[in-house]
This record gives structure tokens, sequence and C-alpha cells, in this order.
């Protein structure tokens, strides 16, 4: 249509035009418009309509026997007042270049208005001189709508303060907006195409089974956060992103056709650090409160060392190691279970000396007076071994046992592979119990009367 013989040839097709049909190209033309999703007319250079198709009925009610042939618009789809205003503005258009957008109040055949917006451009006639307009057109609050739509789109891509991730049935990525780049730690493109496996170390499960069950079974209603550990080029980094998912369905097919989900995310690592921070600080304040007043009811100041360092461990560590000095030694007095999970008891048949090396953490942390934490690293078990320590052990914590300003003694906590290493929390929480223990066997000893009053 974009030439006077084009405007011609399909001012004969049946479907678009009302007029008789000119052959195979003509009918093909009127099944193109008349399929159209867009509303289109057309009018020759003398502002007569050539075309009307389909979607141009349904948004004005006027079929296309109705309307092609007419002279302009006046009298029935344009106001009479407003009628040369139109015709002036529309027939300007052809001596244009370009793509103009106008809106227009037309009336519908029913009498009703509507507020339409048009796209329209002037058509070139075999001599190139002006040769008529064609229009395609919307009800304007469907336009707007639309480009609501598609500036929302943009805005969440471009500048949106979550992180924003479209992935296709395969789950892999295929838009990723600059704030997901940023969180996953590559850029807009590098990200493109690749399995979130290669970014995301641990976690990457999870996500990829709410991405399936969103395909399947759609949105779930609320939001979830998700811990993951991503990679980067300063190591690993953990984060919690509170995530919603979409499912993406096709609007231009008659049943839902998912094309993918959308992931929006926004990181919320430090709140929920913070959370669970305070929350382990609470517990373990209980248990320090509930462990003073089981040792305040024990009759033997031994026990009430061995009840603190009980309550001391839950949700804290594995194994607790009770070493106390004996002249240039250090000898193990009390200590739970090595190979299973159990109460800590004092060594049966008495205290049995600490073999322990020169730079043992228990030893340095003697000498500074301060708490030492170290982890095994690759080595594996012959770390623990090699330390006199359980053989599942990989991360230690000695805090000095101190008392009427003496170093009594140390106390090592332990735990296994699977669990964290200790933190600098860990080491106050360490040393909150060991004040606790130092009193305790401070009077044991008194009472023993190993150490004068």
């Amino acid at each position: 249509m974009g030439s006077g013989t084009a405007g011609q040839s399909a001012s004969d097709a049946s479907g678009a035009t009302g007029a008789p049909a000119a052959g195979p190209g003509a009918e093909l033309l009127a099944a193109l418009l008349d399929g159209m999703d867009t509303a289109l007319f057309a009018l020759d250079a003398a502002g007569t309509v050539t075309h009307w198709n389909r979607q141009a009925e349904r948004v004005l009610g006027w079929s296309a026997a109705e309307v092609v042939g007419r002279d302009g618009f006046a009298g029935w789809a344009v106001r009479g007042p407003d009628a040369d205003e139109v015709r002036r503005r529309l027939m300007a258009i052809q001596d244009s270049a370009g793509r103009q957008v106008h809106e227009f109040a037309l009336v519908r055949k029913d009498g009703g208005r509507v507020l339409v917006r048009m796209q329209a451009a002037g058509m070139r006639g075999g001599d190139g001189g002006p040769a008529g307009v064609y229009c395609a057109f919307s009800e304007a609050h469907a336009q707007i709508d639309l480009e609501r739509s598609i500036a929302m789109s943009e805005a969440l891509f471009r500048d949106g303060p979550w992180g924003v991730v479209l992935v296709d049935a395969d789950l892999r990525p295929t838009v990723v907006n600059a704030h997901a780049a940023r969180a996953l730690g590559g850029g807009r493109t590098s990200l493109l195409g690749r399995p979130l496996g290669e970014v995301v170390l641990q976690g990457v499960e999870d996500l990829e089974g709410a991405f399936h069950h969103v395909l399947a079974a759609g949105a779930p209603p609320a939001p979830a956060e998700l811990w993951l550990t991503l990679r980067s080029r300063e190591g690993e980094r953990r984060r919690c992103w509170r995530s919603g998912f979409l499912r993406l369905c096709s609007p231009l097919t008659e049943e839902a056709v998912p094309l993918g989900v959308a992931w929006l995310f926004q990181d919320v690592t430090e709140a929920r650090t913070a959370e669970q921070a305070s929350a382990r600080l609470r517990f373990r304040s209980a248990q320090l409160h509930r462990a003073a007043r089981a040792a305040a009811e024990c009759e033997d100041p031994w026990e009430a060392a061995t009840t603190t360092l009980d309550f001391s461990l839950a949700g804290f560590a594995d194994h607790a190691l009770l070493d106390l000095v004996a002249g240039e030694r250090l000898v193990r007095t009390a200590a739970t279970p090595a190979d299973a999970p159990g109460p800590c008891l004092l060594v049966a048949g008495g205290s049995l000396p600490a073999r322990y090396d020169s730079g043992h953490p228990a030893l340095q942390s003697l000498d500074r007076i301060a708490p030492v934490r170290v982890s095994a690293g690759p080595a594996g078990e012959s770390w623990a071994t090699d330390r006199q320590w359980p053989r599942h052990a990989a991360h230690a914590l000695c805090a000095a046992l101190r008392s009427r300003g003496r170093t009594l003694g140390v106390v090592t906590f332990l735990r296994t592979a699977d669990r964290p290493a200790f933190e600098r929390e860990d080491a106050a929480h360490a040393e909150s119990a060991a004040v606790r223990v130092a009193s305790a066997v401070d009077l044991a000893l008194l009472l023993d009367g190993r150490l004068g009053g």
C-alpha cells in the first residue's frame, strides 16, 4: 500500500473494501488487512475512503461495505464542526515525510464517541506525487495501556530498584536488568543464555525448582526468601534475596503458552543477617542464664562447671574440652564424648596430661589470654588428631579460664565440618561461658585443697 498501483489494486479487494475481488493478489491483500490486529483505513488523494479492515469495523461499528467510497468522514464518523479540521490534518500528511501521530474523537455507528490514537503516513504514486494517506488507529486508552506497559518494562529493565531476570522455558536468562547484572556479578549481555549454575554456586536447585513450579502451576501467592552463594572475582558471596516470580504467557494465543518466568528480587541480606544475629544473641544469653541457674543448684562445683559447658554447647558447638593448668603443662579434666553427642563429664580416673605441641591453639590462648579461632582447611582428620582433638573436628575456638586474676586453664569448643567456622561474635559467647566455668573451677580447686585460699 506504499504506491498508487498498490492502492488501486487493494481498493478492489472484497474483504477489506466491499468491492468485487480482482484476482489472487487482491484476495491475499484483503485477507492480510482483515487479519491485522490494528484498525486500518486508507484515503486516496481526493480524500475518498479506499480501505477499511475488520478491526476498524470492530472499533467504530461501520462495515467496509458502508464506508468504502465515502468522501471523507463528515456526517458519519466525525461530528460536523470537527469534519473540516480532521480532513485537513489527514490530507496534509500525504505531503509530509515520515509518520505522524494524531488523536481524534470519532463517532461510532451507534452514536457513541471514542477517542482514537492514529498513526498516519502518506502514499506516493508511480510519478512520485501524493497518492493518499493510510492510517492505523486504536482506541486511545488501549494504546495508552500498551505504552504504559512498555514504559514500565523499560523502567524495570533500566532503572528499577529490584533485580529483574527473565528466563525462558529452559531456565536460561533472556533479559537481565542493570540491577540484577550487578547483583549476579556479570554484565547484562554476558549472562544471557548461560545456565544460572555458572554464577550461583549454592542454592541454584532451589531457584530452578521455583522456576519449574511457576511454569507448571503459576506464580506463588507470596514472595520467598532464597539464600544463594554467588561466584565473584572476590570469591564466594552469600546473599539473601527476597524473590517474586511471575509466569509469562503469550497474549496472542488462545491457550496460555508459557514463554518463561520473570524473577524479581531484592537483596535483604543485611536485614536478615542482623535478625539472625539478634536471635542468636538472645538464645545464647538465655542459655547462659539457664546455665547459671542450673549451676547454682549443684552441690559439687565440678558438676557446676560441666553443667555450664553443656548449656553453652546448645546451638553453638559439637564438643567441649576442659584443660587445666598443672605446673608447666595442661591436663585434660573434662570433655564431651569424642565420637557421639553427649554431656560433658570429668575424665574417669583423674586428669590426664594434654600432649600439646608448641603453637597449639590452646597454648596460644593461654599466652595471649584471649580467644583463638582456627579451622582445618584442606587438612581433614589429620588436622584434628594432630592437635589431640576428636577426629571429626574441623573448627576450634579456645578461651582462657580466668578467675581472681589467675589463668586456671582453657576451654576448647569444637565444630565438625558440616558447620561454619567460628566467627568474632562466637568468641564473645565463648568468653562469657569461660568466665562462668572458671568461677566454678576455682571454687572446686579451693575445696579440693589444690590452691591456697
